[in-house]
């Protein structure tokens, strides 16, 4: 039977603590999310080229992660995510107070660099305190409980909408200011949690780590298109409101919240190979529908699928969890974050300026992106594990069928 973690008390629970700390900061950056478009259209006047370059700015604290290891030399990794949700409590609250193209880039670089570092602390938390047997399935609960803040929030923010409450400098302030406030009531309530080898605190960089290094590096590439150009491409083609961009993202959320721990316990069924396989297959032809279609309501459904199937990037996770020195789990996940960024960074506002041409050339070159990374789950081993890091090494012996 696989290993199970101990019963303890609430406080003392990391799937607990994981999993509050995950709705936290889903909630705070959906309702960022959710806002973002329609107040940047309606109130800032942005095109294509400005929100390229706002999604640009968002993911430069993504390519500066590495940065979080140096930071733990001061404080523990669970002082430093407590600290980065704050915040991102922040620069939420401050976004609808500066509709201006200096205001958005300046609180997106806030609010992302609380987002991003607790990403970071996030990941690495996670794979050290969760048994690798079950990792893929209470990671699947944790995405779970990021997907039912998000529900929360967009559920929340789509009925203040109908009601009449369309202050965007007081939505944003609620959202925030209700990140800050929960992040507070967890310092004072979660005990001290830390993994049981003591983390490397320098920049690791291993050659035998390359195949993840590459699986982030595309993933970051064509997870942008998405997060850059989705819901930009839903409300300037096909004019969704503010109300129908939440509601479109309640069935995201709905979708997750039921079937994230199902996908998690897929990966442990499957392997980490075929769903990274399965997940790119997904995201190309995502990526053709939207770059053809001209429903909204394909492009609608379109919008879910990627949404939901954006949980199946938990196999590459549980993939170095299994190659991984124990020792290097916070630096390499640290590295990682900045190396998935750094496509991040540039892919978005060159792509936006390509959308002033055709929006579909952005599609169609996530096709080709979606098909690079495609590729490359090809040289995941059946069996992950330290000297057996792609189909190229050495295999070490695997379990009978």
């Amino acid at each position: 039977m696989a290993p199970t973690l101990p019963a303890s008390p609430l406080n003392a629970n990391p799937i607990v603590f994981l999993r509050a700390l995950a709705f936290i900061n889903y909630m705070g950056y959906a309702g960022w999310a959710a806002l973002l478009y329609n107040f940047t259209v309606e109130k800032a006047g942005f095109q294509w080229f400005e929100t390229g370059l706002t999604q640009s700015t968002r993911e430069i604290p993504g390519f500066l992660a590495f940065t979080a290891i140096f930071w733990l030399l001061l404080v523990r990794e669970q002082v430093l995510a407590y600290a980065a949700l704050f915040l991102m409590g922040l620069g939420v609250a401050l976004t609808g107070q500066f509709p201006t193209l200096t205001g958005v880039l300046v609180t997106t670089l806030i609010m992302s660099l609380g987002f991003h570092y607790f990403e970071s602390m996030s990941v690495s938390l996670q794979l050290q305190l969760l048994p690798k047997a079950e990792a893929p399935r209470l990671i699947g609960t944790i995405t779970a409980a990021g997907a039912s803040a998000q529900f929360l929030a967009y559920g929340g923010l789509a009925i203040a909408w109908w009601a009449g409450w369309r202050s965007y400098e007081q939505l944003f302030l609620t959202v925030g200011l209700s990140c800050m406030a929960l992040t507070l009531v967890a310092m004072a309530y979660f005990q001290r949690f830390q993994g049981p080898v003591q983390q490397r605190k320098r920049i690791i960089l291993r050659q035998r780590y390359w195949l993840y290094y590459l699986l982030t590096f595309t993933t970051g590439a064509r997870r942008q298109l998405f997060f850059a150009f989705g819901g930009f491409l839903l409300v300037s083609k096909f004019k969704y409101s503010v109300a129908d961009i939440a509601l479109l993202m309640l069935f995201v959320t709905a979708g997750n919240t039921l079937l994230a721990p199902k996908l998690g316990r897929l990966v442990m069924q499957v392997g980490e190979r075929r769903t990274i396989m399965i997940e790119n297959v997904v995201l190309i032809c995502v990526f053709a529908g939207y770059a053809t279609t001209s429903s909204w309501m394909v492009a609608g459904a379109l919008f879910i699928v990627d949404g939901i199937f954006f949980t199946l990037t938990l196999a590459q996770r549980t993939y170095f969890q299994k190659i991984a020195d124990p020792a290097d789990v916070a630096s390499t996940v640290s590295v990682a974050f900045t190396i998935n960024h750094i496509a991040a960074v540039v892919v978005p506002v060159a792509f936006g300026a390509l959308g002033m041409i055709n929006p579909s050339i952005i599609f169609w070159l996530g096709c080709g992106i979606a098909s690079v990374s495609l590729t490359c789950s090809f040289l995941v081993p059946r069996y992950p594990a330290p000297g057996n890091e792609t189909v190229l090494a050495s295999p070490k012996p695997v379990p009978a069928e």
